[in-house]
């Protein structure tokens, strides 16, 4: 695998993300506190612009019984959304959430010297 340089840390403060064209791969690489991710920006499902979607921790309900409401909490996983349609991968694995057989590729991002570096 190569190392594909794509900016320095200060570039892609926490909270933030960029898309960048790599080896004509559209790939979006995000600071989540302090964590760095990459994805492809291409969303299985229609090819809609996934890593400009909404980034935040799983939703996850529990069935608490005939008749009462469903209890909602947020869930350790970190999932990406893609604004077209909502299909959510998990930013760890790329694995939809819904249909593990699907997933988004994702990449290694390394930080070397206060730069970072895609793994293609």
């Amino acid at each position: 695998m190569t190392q594909v340089p794509i900016c320095h840390v200060d570039e892609l403060p926490v909270g933030e993300r960029k898309i960048v064209e790599l080896e004509g791969k559209s790939i979006g690489v995000f600071n989540i506190e302090g964590k760095y991710y990459a994805a492809s920006n291409t969303c299985p499902h229609r090819g809609g612009p996934v890593c400009t979607g909404r980034v935040g921790n799983e939703l996850l309900a529990d069935f608490v019984g005939v008749g009462l409401r469903v209890k909602e909490h947020f869930g350790p996983n970190l999932v990406l959304a893609c604004p077209w349609h909502g299909w959510e991968f998990n930013m760890e694995t790329g694995v939809h959430l819904g249909d593990p057989q699907i997933s988004l590729p994702v990449y290694k991002v390394i930080v070397q010297d206060k730069e970072l570096f895609i793994e293609i």
